[in-house]
């Protein structure tokens, strides 16, 4: 088998691996190097400047050891095997990176033979890019559950990002279907990564010229839908991540039915895309806007409404936060208000100290009126016309949710202008009959 044929087994095998993103990471390459990583985005994003950037995104092997139920690479699967040799990897990365075809590298790998072996030859690919072809591009690696400390070590001194996918979202739904993986193996690099970050991070303030490890931090990946978990249990396993392990990004990817399996959904199951982006904007809510996983969500609601954004959701079951007046509600609040987010929030900031706001002034600010209008005042006053009745505000709010989410509700199947109002229509009317 040559190396193209290699590449289109291992690089169709890696892509339902969501966990990479831009690099937040600067890496100048020195003198006689070639590359260069990006702070403003590896892997399908954009640069400052508008280019589109991207990275090569692979596997050193899709053979594995382990029989996960959900995973296609996984050992009772019947599907064509391929592995790269460390020097096939980084000669083809370079001849892409050469052409322009890629700025970087994603690297991931099946368990082949054991956790140690499937580290040592990415390592080895690494030092290969790193030290004979002096690439100072961005590289994101995956740590294998299960290997040794010091070879998780080594591969972060030549990453700029590292993951440990934690896969499924509790130990019952990993014993199901990936007996061979437990909760203890999964968290174990991911606090041994966490110690070394910050250990690197008080050696560089100490010394100048101290090695780097993983500048770029780790993140981790949840398939979503594959388990009977709640969206409740998933959002509180993901603040829980990010206060104990400092992550700078928890993935969440629509299980895709691919493999046939009793304990799995029908293959022609559509994938959960709705809940995938709901679960989207209520990390956002965690990370940037000072929301609680228990205020999102509780036992008692343990799902999104999947035709309302969390943030509309939890400001309509609070109507009593609200009216705040713009002219005077501090930042952490005005963060609460649908339609604002942190840059109109700052602005609106700002802008107050000198004039008085009105409604028109806040569009100009970028505030989203349609949604806002509802729970704001200016001067004391809302905007016209505006009735603050609840089933006229989750009426309007559910509108506009549902037109915005329309396309990811219809999925791939592609639809008319009457398809579209009438699938809009049943599912406003399902929503509102639906308590909040």
């Amino acid at each position: 088998m040559d190396v193209f044929e290699k590449l289109k087994i291992l690089t169709d095998a890696a892509k339902y691996d969501a966990a990479c993103t831009s690099s937040g990471v600067n890496r100048k390459s020195q003198k006689g190097g070639i590359g260069n990583a990006s702070a403003f985005g590896i892997c399908h994003s954009f640069s400052s400047d508008g280019r589109c950037i991207s990275l090569l995104k692979v596997l050193m092997s899709n053979a594995c050891i382990y029989d996960c139920k959900y995973c296609v690479n996984r050992i009772s699967n019947e599907t064509p095997r391929a592995s790269f040799s460390p020097h096939e990897l980084a000669e083809l990365t370079i001849s892409f990176y050469r052409r322009n075809y890629i700025e970087g590298l994603f690297l991931s790998s099946g368990v082949l033979k054991n956790p140690d072996y499937t580290t040592e030859r990415m390592i080895e690919t690494l030092t290969i890019l790193r030290n004979k072809y002096k690439f100072a591009g961005y590289i994101h690696a995956k740590a294998i559950p299960g290997a040794d400390s010091i070879l998780i070590d080594r591969l972060g001194l030549l990453a700029d990002r590292m993951s440990v996918n934690i896969e499924l979202p509790s130990q019952n739904s990993l014993k199901l279907l990936a007996p061979d993986k437990s909760k203890h193996s999964i968290l174990t690099p991911m606090s041994y990564i966490n110690n070394r970050i910050n250990e690197s991070s008080s050696d560089v303030v100490n010394f100048r010229h101290a090695p780097k490890f993983v500048p770029a931090g780790q993140s981790t990946q949840m398939i979503v839908g594959a388990t009977p978990d709640t969206d409740f249990q998933i959002l509180n396993l993901a603040e829980s991540l990010y206060k104990k392990y400092k992550l700078k990004r928890v993935f969440f990817s629509a299980y895709m039915p691919v493999v046939q399996n009793s304990l799995l959904p029908e293959i022609n199951t559509k994938p959960p895309l709705l809940r995938e982006h709901r679960l989207y904007q209520a990390d956002w809510l965690l990370r940037f806007y000072g929301f609680s996983a228990r205020e999102i969500l509780d036992e008692n609601h343990q799902s999104f409404n999947p035709y309302l954004d969390p943030k509309c959701n939890w400001a309509l079951n609070h109507m009593e936060y609200f009216p705040l007046e713009i002219n005077s509600a501090p930042l952490h609040k005005l963060l609460r208000v649908p339609g604002i987010g942190i840059t109109s929030a700052k602005r609106i900031i700002i802008t107050r100290r000198t004039v008085s706001l009105t409604f028109s002034g806040l569009k100009k600010l970028g505030v989203v009126l349609k949604r806002a209008k509802y729970f704001i005042t200016c001067n004391g006053k809302f905007m016209d016309g505006i009735i603050r009745r609840e089933d006229t505000v989750l009426n309007a709010l559910i509108c506009e949710t549902a037109k915005e989410n329309l396309p990811i509700i219809s999925g791939s199947q592609q639809l008319s202008f009457f398809d579209s109002q009438a699938l809009l229509k049943e599912e406003l009317k399902r929503c509102l009959t639906t308590q909040i």
